[in-house]
C-alpha cells in the first residue's frame, strides 16, 4: 500500500476468488493470507480476519479490494486516534477512483426513516469536506475501529452477508456509546460495489433493501421504534415503486419477503441488543438525518 506508517500486521482476508490473485499474495511475505474455501460475505469474512489478529492490535484497519489508500491514510487515523481520544470509530475520506476531483463520501448517514447513504457522494470535493465532524458511522471500505469497541458488540452481524452491515455496526456502537470522525486528511480512492456488479445490480438491491429493514428493527431504541416505524414501512413501500418501474420488482419483492421472514430472529437481537443501551432517547435522535427530502444518497 506505500504507507507512511507501516502497520504491526497485514492480513488479506480471500472468499474463495477466482481470479488468481492469491497466488500472487502467497509470494508476499510481509502479508498473511487467510484463503476461504467459500464466499463468507464480507460481514463473517471481517470476523473471520479481525479474529486471526494478533491480540498486540488495539486498532484495526479494514480495506476493500476495492478501495486504494492514499501514503498518509493510515498515519492520518492514528493522528486523529491521538489528537481526539473521546472517539472510538474513524471514517475516511473517499474520492472517486475514476475521478478523485469528486467525492464518493464522507462517512454513512442514516435517516429517520432507516434509509442510509454514503454522506456528500457523487458530489465535487472542497474545503468544506476538510472539516473534522462526528458522523454516524463510517463506510467500512476505509475506516479504523478500536478493537475492544468492536469485540464488544460482537463485530459485523453474519446474517448480513454484505451491505448495510457496517452502517449496522456503527448503530450497534452508538447504541453502548462509542462516537465516529470522520477524518478528511485520511483518503482513499473507492470504486464502490467494485465487486458485487455495481450499486443497483440485483446482488446489491437484495442485500441492501433487505438488511435496511433489519438494521432498523434491531436498533432503533425505545419510543423511536414506534414513532419512526410509520415511517419506515412507507420508505419500504416507495422502495418497491421505484425499483419495480425501472425493471427491479422481482428482486426488491425477494429482498423485501426475505427481510420478514428473518424479522424472529432481528426482533430476538433486539431484545438483547437493547437490554445494554447505554445512550438515551436524545443521543440517537441527534444523530439522525431528520431532512424531509434526504438527498446524495448511495443504497
Amino acid at each position: 500500500m506505500g504507507q507512511t506508517v507501516k502497520p504491526h500486521q497485514i492480513l488479506l482476508l480471500d472468499n474463495a476468488s477466482s481470479d488468481g490473485s492469491v497466488e500472487i499474495v502467497r509470494r508476499i511475505p510481509s502479508v498473511q493470507l487467510l484463503a476461504l474455501d467459500s464466499n463468507t460475505g464480507f460481514a463473517r469474512g471481517n470476523n473471520l480476519a479481525i479474529a486471526a489478529i494478533s491480540n498486540e492490535s488495539q486498532w484495526i484497519a479494514l480495506l476493500n479490494p476495492d478501495a486504494f489508500p492514499e501514503p498518509q491514510w493510515l498515519e492520518m487515523l492514528l493522528a486523529a486516534v491521538q489528537s481526539r481520544p473521546e472517539f472510538d470509530v474513524f471514517g475516511s475520506k473517499l474520492v472517486s477512483a475514476s475521478d478523485p476531483t469528486v467525492l464518493d463520501g464522507t462517512g454513512d448517514a442514516y435517516h429517520m426513516s432507516g434509509l442510509p447513504w454514503r454522506k456528500a457522494h457523487g458530489i465535487p470535493v472542497s474545503a468544506q469536506d476538510e472539516n473534522e465532524c462526528e458522523i454516524f458511522s463510517p463506510c467500512a471500505a476505509a475506516a479504523l475501529y478500536r478493537r475492544n469497541a468492536f469485540e464488544k458488540v460482537g463485530g459485523f452481524d453474519e446474517d448480513f452477508f454484505c451491505y448495510v452491515e457496517d452502517v449496522d455496526l456503527g448503530f450497534r456502537m452508538r447504541l453502548v456509546g462509542y462516537c465516529c470522525l470522520y477524518v478528511p486528511q485520511s483518503v482513499a480512492r473507492h470504486v464502490g460495489s467494485g465487486t458485487t456488479g455495481g450499486k443497483h445490480s440485483d446482488f446489491s438491491v437484495y442485500h441492501g433493501h433487505r438488511n435496511l429493514v433489519w438494521t432498523f428493527v434491531k436498533n432503533m431504541p425505545g419510543v423511536l421504534f414506534w414513532l419512526l416505524l410509520p415511517l419506515h414501512m412507507a420508505l419500504n413501500v416507495v422502495s418497491i415503486f421505484w425499483f419495480a418501474v425501472r425493471g427491479k420488482g422481482a428482486v426488491i419483492l425477494r429482498a423485501k419477503r426475505d427481510a420478514v421472514l428473518g424479522l424472529p430472529t432481528m426482533w430476538r437481537k433486539r431484545q438483547q441488543l437493547q437490554k445494554t443501551r447505554v445512550a438515551s432517547i436524545r443521543d440517537i435522535w441527534r444523530v439522525l438525518d431528520k431532512r424531509f427530502l434526504p438527498t446524495r444518497r448511495e443504497i
